[in-house]
């Protein structure tokens, strides 16, 4: 019924209990998920947990790591791309981007990243995941000079002025935990305002809890954690539904063709209607 856009399934928070989290995310219906890389490191386990569970994978490095990045962790990628091009389960060439919010990360340095993972998409046929924080219009000038088969803007947070931009170049949107939040004003008018085609849900798991896992600065010093998880997806799209006045089977049935329209490589996999 569901597809989880985006899932840092490999991520080191589900190492104790992946297994019972991939069970929890298909009880809850959840019959595909995204999960892509980050770094160079995590190449190979994200192609592996895609190919033990039925899932998708998608290969990159993330703006976050490009100061731990080589120069031949591109090299590598491209080799993996190549090397994987005819695995269906490879959909997309991602996390890549741009952030700006996080201090300290060379500007320049992210954007030799981003475009040169541009031109290995488009090298591949690959739709590209984006990771956009303060850096839409910087990604959108990319974007125009090395064009790629569209893809997500992964957790989209910006002016509906740039969320169009993103929609006519190819590219849906995603939402997920942050949409839950009643605060989330400019995120639920987006939500409400674009047009359905451009919409697809992700979780982002474990990060960007819904509203009912978010604990304070308080209760996270104190230990507690706020874990997310790919079974929380279909919460979160009742969310969704409230705001475009949709039953839940339809935001299910749009927001599954949308994921599918972003990433053709879908379609072919198992596990969905």
């Amino acid at each position: 019924m569901w597809i989880d856009t985006h899932c840092h399934l490999d991520a080191p928070e589900f190492e104790a209990d992946r297994d019972a989290v991939v069970q929890r995310a298909r009880d809850a219906g959840v019959r595909q998920i995204v999960i892509p890389a980050v770094a160079a490191f995590d190449f190979d386990s994200v192609h592996a947990l895609a190919h033990r569970h039925g899932f998708a994978y998608a290969l990159g490095i993330h703006p976050l790591y490009v100061m731990q990045a080589a120069e031949q962790d591109l090299t590598l990628l491209a080799d993996r791309l190549r090397a994987w091009r005819d695995d269906p389960r490879l959909v997309a060439v991602g996390e890549i981007g741009l952030d700006f919010f996080v201090p300290g990360i060379d500007g320049p340095r992210q954007q030799q990243f981003y475009v040169a993972q541009l031109k290995l998409a488009r090298e591949q046929g690959l739709p590209v995941l984006l990771h956009v924080r303060r850096s839409a219009d910087q990604l959108l000038a990319g974007l125009r000079r090395t064009a790629v088969t569209g893809g997500i803007a992964h957790a989209f947070n910006g002016s509906e002025q740039q969320a169009q931009a993103f929609w006519q170049l190819g590219f849906r949107l995603g939402f997920g935990g942050t949409l839950t939040f009643e605060r989330s004003l400019q995120i639920r008018r987006l939500a409400a305002a674009m047009p359905a085609e451009a919409l697809v849900l992700e979780t982002d798991a474990p990060d960007i809890p819904p509203h009912w896992l978010y604990k304070t600065a308080a209760q996270r010093a104190a230990g507690e954690s706020s874990r997310n998880e790919p079974a929380e997806l279909p919460r979160i799209a009742a969310q969704l539904a409230d705001l475009r006045r949709w039953t839940l089977d339809q935001a299910a049935e749009r927001t599954r063709a949308n994921a599918i329209a972003a990433l053709p490589r879908l379609a072919s996999l198992g596990g969905l209607p």
